[in-house]
């Protein structure tokens, strides 16, 4: 059971380890920010659309980790009670 609980506990903060860099990686890409006399063009548009998709990509990932840490962390505080009435 000691075992279980430790490795619970590791996934947790692995879990909680990649949403922070998932969510670092996507605050450093910055969006290009254009004026209204800038003439675009379709390389333009090409480069802003793949600014957001990657960004949108990087906080996804980050929220299903935030998401996995969270169901790791009920997971391992519903068994730590279990053991203690059962105990």
């Amino acid at each position: 059971m000691t075992i279980l609980f430790l490795l619970l506990d590791l996934s947790i903060v692995a879990a909680a380890f990649l949403s922070g860099m998932f969510w670092w990686l996507a605050s450093r890409k910055r969006l290009r920010h254009i004026c209204r006399s800038e003439i675009l063009d379709h390389a333009d548009f090409n480069r802003m659309v793949v600014a957001h998709n990657r960004t949108q990509i990087l906080n996804a990932r980050a929220a299903v980790a935030t998401a996995t840490a969270g169901i790791l962390a009920a997971i391992r505080l519903s068994g730590t009670m279990i053991a203690e009435v059962i105990i």
